[in-house]
């Protein structure tokens, strides 16, 4: 299939009343600034600071809300857990701007869209305690989802990856970890002194991927612990959530300008773990929409 050629029915699903598949909703009620997150129930806190809402849009897991704030129009949209979840979001995103529902051609000025993830997520350093702002200035993907788009090698970083691969001595079979950097444009406008620039790790899992045994013995026992003490030129992996790298790396490849901003809620290393972390959001949810 060529550029020139018609997205078939089976690959680009558009539902009966002109919706994306996934998603439902439609290319007009898309902003170019998009706020993510996994829970559904964030969309609606998140939301809540607007001072007007165009439309709301639910869908399985995905809750979309688009509206104003101060002025900015915003579409907020929720993705559920994992990078899989990620990467069917991405592309629908992509799809409601790039490319034309009615021809089901790929319009031929692509357009940007601004997207930041506001997360949760597991603190690897003793500088990034509970309730830390961590960025995903480079992110780490243990899920494999880049390998599968042709432009995942040329938005890699090629060295980072050797040495991450060599200092973690990995041992899980079938996975290649990856690691993108995220734009510098988007990473210098949401971080300020408030944000920690870290290189955070997104696992396909939330048990065993990130070091958790609880009936089963691990297959590599140390690799937290080498995660730790791994420096790559001065940068340490300062955390663990499950979407960063699926976001990074499609969002490179397609060309998108992406970050994924995490509260910090679990101290991994020093096994301690805030479960009422939900107000901590707040002024995270705030800085962003501020800083978009």
């Amino acid at each position: 299939m060529t550029k020139r050629e018609p997205i078939p029915s089976s690959e680009l699903i558009i539902n009966s009343d002109g919706s994306i598949f996934h998603l439902h909703i439609k290319p007009e009620q898309l902003a170019d600034k998009v706020i993510v997150c996994g829970d559904p129930a964030r969309v609606d806190k998140i939301a809540s600071y607007l001072d007007s809402q165009e439309c709301s849009v639910t869908s399985r897991e995905f809750h979309t809300v688009t509206g104003t704030y101060k002025g900015k129009r915003l579409s907020i949209v929720s993705h559920g857990i994992g990078c899989d979840n990620i990467e069917i979001v991405l592309n629908e995103l992509d799809a409601l701007v790039n490319i034309d529902f009615e021809t089901r051609m790929i319009k031929p000025d692509p357009k940007q869209l601004t997207i930041v993830r506001i997360g949760t997520s597991g603190g690897i350093q003793d500088d990034s305690p509970i309730g830390t702002y961590v960025a995903a200035e480079y992110a780490i993907g243990f899920d494999g989802v880049l390998h599968y788009y042709a432009g995942g090698k040329d938005v890699a970083d090629k060295d980072f990856e050797k040495a991450l691969i060599q200092g973690l001595d990995w041992q899980i079979g079938g996975i290649k970890p990856y690691v993108v950097k995220s734009p510098q444009s988007i990473v210098d406008r949401i971080c300020q002194d408030d944000v920690l620039r870290g290189v955070t790790i997104a696992c396909n899992g939330f048990y065993a991927p990130q070091g958790r045994r609880l009936r089963w013995d691990l297959a590599d026992p140390e690799l937290n612990q080498k995660i730790q003490n791994f420096n790559y030129n001065g940068r340490k992996i300062t955390n663990f959530e499950m979407e960063s790298s699926a976001l990074a790396g499609i969002g490179a490849v397609l060309n998108h300008e992406v970050l994924t901003v995490c509260c910090i809620i679990a101290g991994r290393k020093a096994k301690k773990m805030n479960t009422d972390y939900k107000d901590s959001l707040d002024g995270l949810i705030e800085l962003v929409l501020e800083r978009i």
